[in-house]
C-alpha cells in the first residue's frame, strides 16, 4: 500500500476488497435515488424546459444566421435528451459549451441575455457533473446493477 502523505489520515479498507453480492455502479454518474434523485430531476426539468422555451422563441422570430441557427437546433435537441435524462453528462457538457459559446459571441442577436446563457451553462454544466438521477433512460440503461457471485463456485462437493 502507498505512503499516505497526510499524517493522521489512513486509506479506507474496505475500497481494496469486493465482498460477494454487492451492488456495483458505472463510475462515470450517480443515480441518487429519494429527496437528491427529485432534486436532479427537478433540475434537469428546469434547464430542458428553459432551453426549449429559448430555442422555440429563437425559432419563431425572423431566421438568423447559420451559425446561430445551429446553435438554437444543438441546444433545443440536446434539452430534449436531458429532459428525459439520455446521454446526460454529454449533453449537459455540450449544452454548456454552446451557452457559454452564445454568451460570447459577437453575433448574438439580443446580447441582453448574456447572464441567461451564463446561467443555463452553469446549470447545463452541474447536471453533467452530477448525472441524471434515479429518474432516468441513463439509470435504467447504465445504472445500478446488481451481481449475484455464485458461492458455491470452486468449491468441491463430494458425491
Amino acid at each position: 500500500m502507498p505512503k499516505n502523505p497526510f499524517k493522521g489520515a489512513g486509506y479506507p479498507r474496505h475500497l481494496n476488497t469486493m465482498e460477494l453480492g454487492c451492488a456495483l455502479q458505472r463510475l462515470f454518474s450517480t443515480f441518487p435515488n429519494g429527496w437528491p434523485g427529485f432534486g436532479l430531476l427537478l433540475l434537469r426539468v428546469c434547464v430542458g424546459a428553459a432551453l426549449i422555451y429559448f430555442g422555440a422563441a429563437a425559432f419563431a422570430e425572423k431566421p438568423s444566421e447559420p451559425a446561430i441557427f445551429t446553435q438554437n437546433l444543438v441546444a433545443s435537441l440536446g434539452s430534449l435528451f436531458l429532459l428525459v435524462g439520455l446521454w446526460t453528462p454529454v449533453m449537459g457538457a455540450l449544452i454548456a459549451v454552446i451557452e457559454i459559446w452564445a454568451a460570447l459571441s459577437l453575433y448574438s442577436p439580443q446580447p441582453e441575455h448574456t447572464w441567461i446563457h451564463i446561467f443555463l451553462a452553469v446549470l447545463s454544466a452541474s447536471v453533467a457533473m452530477l448525472g441524471p438521477g434515479a429518474w432516468s433512460i441513463d439509470a435504467r440503461l447504465f445504472g445500478r446493477k446488481r451481481f449475484d457471485i455464485d458461492r458455491t463456485r470452486g468449491t468441491k462437493t463430494s458425491l
